[in-house]
């Protein structure tokens, strides 16, 4: 699917964000490394970035952390793939999910904040590791590119006040997004009043 998984590791504590599609390379790669999982995050409910999460769940009794604004995207996941993909698709629904507030999260052991970006999806949203001067933001920011917002439930308007509070942040910001390399803030505050 091409999207990109993060580990967000603290010790051996360990979150794993947009798990994507490879289960059995996430499953392998905590063992490996001796990781403690403590939980799933979505930035938001598309399937390409969450297709391995039931499967993980199967191995782990751990949550899926999501807005509540994307719950319909997740109970439609076989759906929408079979749809995209043009095949079949045997996905295990995530098993156990609970919603986000905006703010801090688990933030005495990863000290992250979460900040909710819905126009790409109604339930979208960022992760700032501030202490690493890091932004793991799915699919609302890419390298020279903006999220998509022409699906019926995608809202310009906010997409646009998303992406204007993260621009906000420190210009040496690194900017991890769903698919494709990394950037920075500053490189992609003209690209994006160029693209909007």
């Amino acid at each position: 699917m091409q999207a990109n998984c993060y580990f967000v590791i603290n010790g051996n504590n360990c979150l794993i964000v947009d798990p994507a599609d490879d289960a059995p390379f996430i499953l392998e790669e905590i063992q490996r490394r001796k990781l403690n999982l403590l939980g799933l995050l979505a930035t938001h409910g598309h399937f390409d970035h969450l297709m391995a999460v039931g499967e993980i769940q199967l191995s782990y009794n751990i949550p899926l952390y999501i807005f509540k604004g994307d719950q319909f995207l997740i109970d439609r996941l076989e759906e929408t793939s079979e749809y995209f993909l043009g095949y079949k698709t045997n996905i295990i629904k995530p098993l156990n999910i609970k919603f986000f507030k905006e703010g801090p999260f688990l933030e005495k052991t990863f000290g992250m904040k979460v900040i909710k970006t819905p126009g790409h999806t109604p339930g979208g949203c960022v992760f700032y590791l501030e202490k690493e001067n890091t932004l793991i933001c799915g699919d609302l920011l890419f390298k020279g590119a903006i999220g998509r917002y022409d699906f019926a439930y995608c809202n310009k308007k906010h997409l646009k006040e998303s992406l204007a509070k993260i621009l906000k942040l420190p210009k040496v910001t690194k900017v991890l997004p769903g698919h494709g390399e990394e950037t920075i803030i500053e490189n992609e505050q003209l690209a994006t009043t160029l693209i909007i």
